[in-house]
């Protein structure tokens, strides 16, 4: 049977509640739209010689396979396959609705409210299914990628000490908390990650890496950011938190203060804890929702969706 392109109706034109009413066809033909366009790819050798299987009522063969023709690989494939979802027994409309709900919520969802919208049988199982959707939305940072003024700050993330550990609950540097290191262009992209110290050689070789040039570096006072504007065409400026300032000129970081907010309220709203092990990945989902926040929801979805392809994520990795 020839390969016929799915009939794709676009995820940017569509609302929340439309794709929650999505059949298990109409998802499958959205994913394949996104993966192939007009012309499936043979995902193990690269070719675009397949066919679609037809499907029976003895299920011999599943809905939505298909067949390299190219006599050196004859392999069988689906839209799932060399994605996040491959060997997942989730159904494809449950994994559209767990991108859209991903992608629509700002301050993220938690795993057990996943496991409630999308009916699954279990918190493992929704808990998995978030954190690959999360490798779904991570993007290599490149050398040089952010460019113009660009903010710089940290913040800490962890809770209160336990009552009779006698550790002081400090607030800011010198806190026992994860700091999370942010870089955000003025009304543009954001990079975050955690970092192990806050420390000249770490916060300046993160700059001198993430960021062009010929842009503007934005701070507060923090002596490890001292020198760095020789770096730097437009200079290093800093805003003076300490001594009650909050704007300098042109020279703030609330852009980055806006990211971190939306970060700390996901963090003790949504997910109330984030072990140190996964932290990147959930930095991951929200610079991935700052960088897509002038677009729809359903918009966010399918560009979400586009960054599934080779990338795997197993279930005995994030838990060894």
């Amino acid at each position: 049977m020839k390969y016929t392109p799915p009939k794709f109706e676009k995820l940017s034109e569509m609302s929340s509640i439309d794709v929650a009413r999505l059949t298990e066809d109409e998802a499958r033909s959205i994913l394949e739209g996104i993966r192939w366009g007009k012309e499936p790819i043979c995902p193990h050798c690269g070719s675009f010689n397949v066919t679609r299987l037809k499907s029976d009522m003895k299920k011999s063969t599943r809905d939505g396979v298909l067949q390299c023709n190219e006599s050196a690989c004859r392999k069988q494939f689906s839209v799932s396959v060399g994605t996040v979802m491959e060997d997942s027994h989730i159904t494809l409309r449950q994994w559209v609705q767990a991108f859209n709900l991903m992608c629509a919520s700002k301050k993220g969802i938690s795993a057990l409210q996943l496991q409630r919208e999308l009916g699954l049988g279990s918190y493992r199982s929704a808990w998995h299914l978030a954190h690959r959707i999360r490798e779904a939305m991570k993007s290599e940072p490149l050398a040089g990628a952010l460019k113009g003024i660009v903010e710089v700050d940290e913040t800490y993330i962890g809770g209160k000490p336990r009552k009779g550990t006698g550790i002081v609950n400090k607030r800011g540097r010198g806190t026992k908390k994860q700091p999370v290191m942010l870089l955000v262009e003025r009304n543009g992209k954001a990079y975050s990650k955690p970092v192990e110290f806050v420390n000249a050689k770490t916060l300046k070789g993160a700059i001198k890496e993430m960021v062009n040039k010929d842009s503007t570096i934005m701070t507060d006072e923090w002596k490890s950011y001292t020198g760095i504007g020789k770096d730097f065409k437009g200079g290093h400026k800093v805003v003076n938190h300490n001594q009650g300032e909050y704007v300098n000129g042109n020279a703030y970081t609330n852009t980055a203060e806006s990211y971190f907010a939306l970060l700390k309220r996901g963090v003790h709203g949504t997910f109330h804890h984030i072990s140190k092990k996964h932290l990147a990945k959930y930095c991951n989902e929200f610079s991935f929702r700052w960088d897509n926040n002038k677009v729809t929801d359903g918009a966010r979805t399918e560009n979400a969706i586009k960054g599934f392809e080779g990338k795997r994520l197993m279930l005995k990795g994030l838990m060894g």
